[in-house]
């Protein structure tokens, strides 16, 4: 990859999507926290939207605390008096406590202030799903709509998939919608797949080592859909420097060389920078017009095509207000539900590696579109709150959860950590996600530059 082949408009809409939605997402997170805190009468010296080290993007004091927003978009904080958090402010706890510190407080009202930033990130997840069901209800194109079948890239040919076959079965499991069979063999850790072919249901067995490529890839290189290339509008930017096109053209020839469907065109135009090409269509189903086109540097030539949803047809599931609030409860467990067994196979399965599954901000911000669309967006907001709460929940130092933890043994057993073995948790903790978050961050910079 070159800097040349950056759209640099997509990366600026990804970019502002991942800071609005992860600033909503640490707001009420930290804002859990903080009212449960001031609920229990502990003081809060700060309120921060992202990471402030040597300096402040904005901040101001009302009353006791000061609200501010960092520079480093990686997350937030919010600081209690009498807690060892990540500031590892040593000094406060050499003083004898104070009745406003945290530590002063009863062991469960601690544990309450803990879980509270979880708990915001679950009624969070929960009200956006219900939202999304609700205002867009489920709309997937049905796997009975693939009449052109699949194209079946490199991994695909090596397990017997052929261009035009339909994916029915993982395993015995039937897909009902498409674009979800990579993710259902990885997280099934399936044997098996069943194509329709011709209308000949038939069997393929997938090979050790096919699931963790498959993960390596990022589900790419297996099979896409097939769809013939229609043309859906022309954008000012295009340069036609003869012919023309027009809404509703079918592709049928690119540089002469047949075109029979959208596959076909991405293999020829793959590489195709700076240069000019001839795009042949059949205009009205009977004129075939030539129209010479010029692409960019990006290989952009503005001229958009229509997508799998206009040409197989979708189906789509409505919802009423009540029907909506169990359909998205539904979902947003559903969703924690996958990312939980995906997790579990770094540590059982011996095809999905961690050097393959993990990612950092880079690969979090590159799930948004490249254009704004406010269903995507909540919804991946939504995935992302539940899986902020998953993780932070976790009985790590550091983390909410670890806290959490080191307070129900309190509660249980009646003797307190202290102060010093806190301290050191808590750096424990630190190093080790520091550590894990450069990691996640080197491969994703791999992935970049490979």
């Amino acid at each position: 990859m070159t800097l040349l082949a950056i759209d640099w408009t997509s990366v600026g809409v990804k970019v502002l999507q991942f800071i609005l939605s992860f600033s909503i997402l640490v707001t009420l997170h930290e804002l859990g926290h903080y009212a449960t805190a001031k609920w229990f009468r502990c003081r809060v010296e700060k309120f921060y939207l992202f990471f402030d080290p040597w300096f402040s993007i904005w901040k101001k004091k009302i009353g006791e605390t000061v609200y501010g927003i960092g520079w480093v978009p990686f997350g937030g904080y919010v600081k209690i008096s009498g807690m060892v958090d990540e500031s590892m402010d040593k000094e406060q706890l050499k003083q004898p406590p104070q009745p406003y510190e945290f530590r002063s407080k009863p062991a469960w009202q601690r544990l309450i202030i803990m879980v509270a930033g979880v708990f915001m990130n679950v009624v969070l997840a929960i009200v956006i799903f219900i939202s999304i069901t609700w205002v867009w209800g489920d709309r997937y194109i049905p796997v009975e709509n693939l009449k052109y079948g699949v194209y079946a890239d490199s991994l695909g040919t090596k397990i017997g998939l052929k261009d035009g076959d339909k994916i029915v079965l993982v395993d015995t499991e039937r897909i009902e919608k498409v674009g979800t069979v990579g993710s259902e063999i990885i997280i099934n850790e399936a044997k098996s797949i069943t194509v329709d072919r011709n209308g000949e249901l038939i069997k393929l067995p997938l090979p050790a080592g096919f699931i963790g490529q498959l993960n390596k890839n990022r589900l790419g290189g297996f099979s896409y859909v097939r769809i013939p290339l229609i043309v859906d509008s022309v954008l000012e930017k295009a340069k036609i420097k003869s012919g023309s096109l027009q809404k509703g053209d079918s592709v049928i020839a690119f540089n002469h060389s047949p075109v029979y469907f959208n596959v076909d065109y991405a293999k020829l135009t793959k590489d195709y920078k700076n240069k000019d090409g001839v795009i042949t269509v059949l205009r009205n189903g009977k004129d075939t017009v030539n129209a010479a086109v010029s692409f960019d540097d990006n290989g952009n030539n503005y001229i958009g095509f229509k997508g799998p949803d206009k040409i197989l047809g979708t189906k789509q599931i409505n919802y009423t207000f009540l029907e909506a609030i169990p359909a998205g409860i539904s979902k947003c467990w559903e969703t924690l539900d996958k990312y939980v067994r995906n997790l579990k196979l770094l540590f059982t399965s011996s095809e999905v590696k961690v050097s393959d599954s993990l990612g950092s901000v880079i690969s979090i911000g590159d799930a948004f579109s490249g254009v704004w669309d406010w269903q995507s967006f909540w919804t991946l907001t939504a995935i992302f709150s539940i899986l902020l709460a998953f993780m932070n929940i976790l009985p790590i130092p550091a983390l909410d959860g670890g806290h959490a933890l080191f307070c129900m043994y309190e509660i249980i057993t009646g003797r307190k950590p202290t102060d010093k073995f806190m301290e050191y948790a808590q750096m424990f903790g630190m190093i080790l996600l520091l550590g894990l978050m450069a990691y996640a961050l080197g491969l994703d910079i791999f992935r970049l530059f490979k």
